[in-house]
């Protein structure tokens, strides 16, 4: 039962392209896009002469439909979160979308397929970036040197000051999850857990104010739960260079076995496997 992961496509259109590519010719059951999928900043996406000035609604949406029909039966389930540098107020669009019955959009929600369950959540922990849409306080209101708190920055879409004060990632995911039985679970994060092969950024020999900055940049909550209740597989993003750095993009805790799809090339990063024997998972460059 093949599934496709892919992240931190930025709203380039060489890798969708590719993506769509991949998808007609190896006919998946389940498509995860786990993130980082509009344009950076004030950047616009440009095919074959024309200018996207919503990518989302004027090329995601589209050419999925257009998938949709040229598939038939075999469209497959597409699931689908948003991250970090995506602002916020692209969730419409997202909601258009699923109304649309093209993908399914997880962040904070659970979806039971074809015995498994499907878990999204899109929040990392505090960075040194300016968008805090997507960003909560980790385990509890410490951030690390040179990064910006969830409470300064900018963001999209209002929430209020206790939001940005108090709510933690760890609190979020105990909410989702309550006492369910992950065994069969498949959850598709942003962010990577933290200490792992998949965090690793390139903060080697850089310091803030003469404090050593870690190189592992991801979740302590979302490691917590990967050791504590062991999802069947977790889906991750958010720092590209970790594949090149760590020398893998892959990992395991337990018997979670734990892939990423974000790369720091220009190529697609496609993340092939089946939920039935994820240790055979391969990762493609295109």
């Amino acid at each position: 039962m093949l599934c496709l992961f892919v992240s931190d496509l930025h709203g380039r259109v060489y890798r969708y392209e590719k993506l769509f590519e991949s998808i007609i010719e190896q006919r998946p059951k389940a498509v995860f896009l786990g993130g980082d999928l509009t344009p950076s900043g004030l950047m616009h996406s440009r095919a074959n002469g024309r200018e996207f000035q919503h990518f989302i609604t004027d090329y995601l949406i589209l050419n999925f439909q257009r998938l949709k029909r040229t598939m038939g039966l075999e469209y497959p389930e597409v699931f689908i979160i948003l991250g970090n540098d995506d602002a916020r107020i692209e969730e419409s669009a997202i909601a258009d979308g699923e109304s649309r019955f093209i993908w399914k959009y997880a962040h904070n929600c659970k979806f039971d397929w074809e015995g498994y369950t499907i878990y999204g959540y899109a929040y990392v922990p505090p960075s040194p970036f300016l968008l805090k849409d997507w960003e909560r306080y980790d385990v509890s209101r410490y951030i690390d040197p040179g990064c910006v708190s969830p409470e300064e920055g900018m963001r999209s879409v209002p929430i209020s000051a206790d939001e940005q004060k108090y709510s933690t990632i760890k609190k979020d995911l105990e909410s989702l999850v309550e006492t369910a039985d992950l065994s069969k679970s498949i959850f598709l994060f942003h962010s990577p857990p933290y200490n792992t092969k998949l965090d690793r950024a390139g903060l080697d020999g850089k310091f803030v104010d003469d404090v050593p900055l870690d190189p592992h940049v991801g979740s302590i909550a979302i490691r917590q739960l990967i050791e504590t209740r062991q999802p069947l597989i977790t889906l991750h993003g958010h720092i590209h260079e970790t594949a090149r750095l760590s020398g893998s993009w892959r990992d395991s805790i337990g018997r979670t076995q734990m892939f990423s799809a974000a790369h720091d090339g220009p190529e697609l990063a496609l993340v092939r496997f089946d939920p039935a024997n994820p240790e055979a998972a391969i990762r493609v460059l295109l």
